[in-house]
C-alpha cells in the first residue's frame, strides 16, 4: 500500500519559489535559498516561539533585501524561496539531516521531529524539488537564447555563534571552481572595505556548497557563495551600501 503525502502547501501559501528580473540582461544569476522565515499555514509556528521565528535559525536576515537591490542594479535575474528553510533548507540535499532539522543553535524544533519518510518526501517534493528545477529551468533557458549564467547566492549570518563573536564581515565561499571567489577576493583587498575572508564563516566541508555543485559545478559554470554578516545588513541604509559594494566587486571580477 502507498502511503498518501501530506499536503504542505495551500492555495493560499502560494508558489514556493519567487522569481524576479526573470529576462535581466546580466551573465549572473542570484539565488537566496534562505530568503524568508514564513512558514506554510499547514505548519503553524513549528512550536517554536516567536523569537525563534524571528532569529537566523529560520532564514538568513537582510540577505534577500541585498539580493533584490543587487538584481536591480546589474540587472540581474533573481530567484529565491519563500518559505523558510526550517520546513526544508533549500542549500541541502534530502540526505542531508540538516535539510529539515530537529534542533538549531540553541533552539529544539518540534515540528520537525521524528518526521515519517512520506512527510520527508512530501517537504522535498513541495519546496526542495521545484525549487532547483526552477533554477535549472532558468539555466536551460538562457543558454538556449544564447545568454551565459554565472551562480552568485547570497547568504548572511549572525555576529555571534554559540557565543563566539565572528570578526569577518564578508565571506567569498567556493567548492572546487574558485575562478570567480579567486578574483572577487583580489579585488576586494584592493579596496578593504569589510574584513572579508575566503571559506569563512563556513566552508564546503560544512556542506554549504550544495547550490554551487548543483548548478555551477554540475554545469561548469563559475559560481560564488556571498555571506554578509547581518548585523551590516541591518537596515535599508546597510543594506544599500552592502549591495553597491557588492555589484562593485562582481562587475570587477566579472571584467578581469
Amino acid at each position: 500500500m502507498v502511503l498518501a503525502r501530506p499536503k504542505i502547501l495551500s492555495e493560499a501559501d502560494g508558489d514556493c519559489v519567487g522569481i524576479e528580473r526573470i529576462h535581466g540582461r546580466s551573465p549572473v544569476l542570484l539565488v537566496c535559498e534562505h530568503a524568508s522565515n514564513a512558514l506554510p499555514v499547514v505548519f503553524g509556528d513549528l512550536g517554536l516561539p516567536n523569537e525563534a521565528l524571528s532569529s537566523h535559525i529560520a532564514w538568513d536576515p537582510g540577505a534577500l533585501a541585498v539580493a533584490r537591490i543587487l538584481s536591480a542594479g546589474l540587472d540581474a535575474t533573481l530567484v529565491y524561496q519563500r518559505f523558510s528553510r526550517l520546513i526544508y533548507d533549500c542549500n541541502r540535499p534530502p540526505s542531508s539531516p540538516g535539510a529539515m532539522p530537529e534542533t538549531s543553535e540553541i533552539y529544539a524544533i518540534p515540528g520537525n521531529k521524528d518526521l515519517s519518510p512520506e512527510e520527508r518526501l512530501a517537504r522535498t517534493d513541495s519546496l526542495y524539488v521545484p525549487f532547483h528545477d526552477a533554477i535549472r529551468g532558468l539555466i536551460r533557458d538562457r543558454r538556449a537564447r544564447g545568454q551565459d549564467s554565472i551562480i552568485v547566492t547570497m547568504h548572511s549570518f549572525t555576529p555571534i555563534y554559540h557565543g563566539r563573536e565572528r570578526a569577518v564581515e564578508l565571506g567569498i565561499l567556493h567548492d572546487e571552481d574558485s575562478r570567480l571567489a579567486d578574483r572577487m577576493l583580489e579585488v576586494a583587498a584592493e579596496a578593504p572595505l569589510y574584513r572579508t575572508e575566503r571559506n569563512e564563516p563556513y566552508g564546503p566541508e560544512d556542506g554549504v556548497t550544495h547550490t554551487l555543485i548543483l548548478h555551477g559545478l554540475s554545469n561548469g559554470l563559475r559560481n560564488v557563495m556571498i555571506e554578509v554578516r547581518n548585523d551590516l545588513i541591518a537596515d535599508d541604509t546597510g543594506q544599500g551600501v552592502m549591495a553597491d559594494y557588492l555589484k562593485g566587486l562582481l562587475q570587477q571580477s566579472l571584467d578581469a
